[in-house]
């Protein structure tokens, strides 16, 4: 059996994002989840060598001043142009973290992906101020769909 990669490239600058992150890692790794070597990059080290080799990908970033973080920003930057034509029609979801205006970083993670060609598995995670409970579930849930939609078939 071939194994498939989903990547998770992530900003995580506080411990709500590095809570989300977790989940969101938890879910991807359930056991029943088979075939599937998930690989975790900060989104400032991440490249389109991570990118070109992947199957999938889960996006996490705060929401900065009503956008993506810098270091998000930073991480299409470098990987645009390189895997636009490769990675077209790629699953990914994402979930974003802030404690007002999400809409920015939603639209853009939105926009960016759209272009590259990428396919949402589930809407944005949205998540405003601390993560709670259903925030924690939700993004295990993001983690778990994601790498169940590119587990290999026996």
């Amino acid at each position: 059996m071939t194994s498939r990669r989903l990547l998770v490239v992530h900003h995580t600058p506080s411990p709500g994002m590095q809570a989300m992150l977790e989940a969101a890692l938890t879910g991807a790794r359930d056991e029943e989840i088979t075939g599937v070597d998930v690989v975790v990059r900060p989104a400032l080290t991440a490249g389109p060598v991570d990118v070109l080799e992947a199957d999938a990908y889960l996006l996490g970033t705060p929401a900065n001043i009503g956008y993506i973080s810098g270091a998000m920003k930073h991480f299409f930057d470098q990987v645009y142009y390189p895997c636009l034509e490769a990675t077209r029609g790629r699953p990914f979801a994402a979930y974003v973290h802030g404690n007002e205006g999400l809409e920015g970083a939603v639209r853009a993670i939105g926009s960016i992906t759209s272009a590259l060609g990428w396919e949402a598995v589930a809407p944005t995670l949205e998540v405003m101020g601390a993560p709670d409970r259903e925030a924690i579930e939700g993004c295990q849930e993001l983690g778990a769909v994601l790498a169940a939609t590119v587990m290999p078939e026996d």
